[in-house]
């Protein structure tokens, strides 16, 4: 999606700014804002209990594939001569 230009307004004593429904965000989705220089980011936050259930599902899957088996040796493979290809 590319820049979208809106106006800012007032709530309370804070100033708002309306995002659109594309942006993917409902009411009372908590997020994170950050300023760096003129530029401000907000961001969906981190849910810590969702992130920890995520790692947890990972590492229960990565034990259930079992440990890891000795890498094989291969055959050397033999080219044969070719003449031109030098």
């Amino acid at each position: 999606m590319g820049a979208i230009e809106t106006r800012t307004f007032r709530s309370g004593n804070s100033v708002a700014v309306r995002l659109p429904k594309s942006f993917g965000l409902s009411a009372g989705t908590m997020v994170t804002m950050e300023q760096v220089g003129d530029t401000v980011m907000v961001k969906p936050a981190i849910d810590a209990d969702a992130e920890k259930a995520k790692v947890s599902e990972l590492v229960r899957r990565l034990r259930a594939i079992g440990p890891i088996t000795p890498i094989e040796e291969r055959a050397p493979i033999e080219f044969p001569d070719r003449t031109g290809l030098e």
